[in-house]
């Protein structure tokens, strides 16, 4: 599907919800995409994109950088606190914190570093085990520390719904507790479900095979 025709989607999603386009912003995710495909759609002017491996998008990304200086890069991937440096040097948004640990290590890469990148905790709303994110019941100790001890910029919550279950449930409640929080972003949605998480409140919806196609890898 073309960028154009992903973007009549998002209008449409929108206007039922009431809500201008101009509130929900497309990260469009790049990972194990091969170069080509991710050239055509830089090339149709999309400049926000998501990658969930620090190293791939360092290979990626770096050389492109200085041909396209109005790129913003995601991390939407688990990140390990040895790649934080990297991390904090690369991308513009952290979308995956889950941890005390992750956050100090933000902290200091990002006070080395003299940046402040805008963070989304990433909550694990289905509660599976082999998925990152905070529980639901953890979150608010989590966002607290992240507050008051790491100083992060926390601008909003992040899920992966179960592969599994209907997702409107996990929009539902990922809306509720960054109301409830006082956080304005919603990044959640895929490109199965996208639309609907647009009626829920998505400020960040993540999509890939519905941009580029199927990956050519995992």
């Amino acid at each position: 599907m073309s960028l154009a025709a992903i973007q009549e989607r998002m209008k449409a999603a929108c206007a039922d919800a009431r809500r201008p386009f101009s509130s929900v912003e497309l990260v469009a995710v790049s990972k194990t995409q091969p170069a080509d495909r991710v050239q055509a759609v830089l090339d149709a002017g999309q400049r926000v994109f998501g990658e969930n491996r620090v190293q791939e998008a360092q290979e990626r990304w770096q050389p492109l950088r200085e041909k396209f200086g109005d790129l913003r890069l995601h991390l939407i991937g688990h990140l390990q606190t040895n790649k934080a440096k990297d991390a904090v040097a690369l991308f513009d948004v952290i979308e995956t914190v889950d941890s005390e640990k992750l956050a100090c290590a933000l902290k200091n890469e990002m006070q080395k570093q003299n940046r402040r990148l805008p963070c989304f905790i990433q909550v694990n709303t289905g509660e599976e085990p082999q998925k990152g994110g905070v529980s639901p019941r953890d979150l608010e100790k989590l966002l607290r520390f992240c507050r008051e001890e790491a100083a992060l910029d926390i601008s909003g919550l992040m899920c992966i719904p179960p592969a599994d279950e209907i997702p409107d449930p996990h929009f539902a409640l990922l809306h509720k507790l960054a109301a409830g929080f006082g956080l304005a972003g919603l990044s959640m949605g895929m490109s199965a479900d996208f639309d609907r998480a647009i009626r829920y409140g998505a400020t960040q919806i993540r999509v890939g095979s519905a941009l580029f196609g199927i990956r050519e890898n995992t």
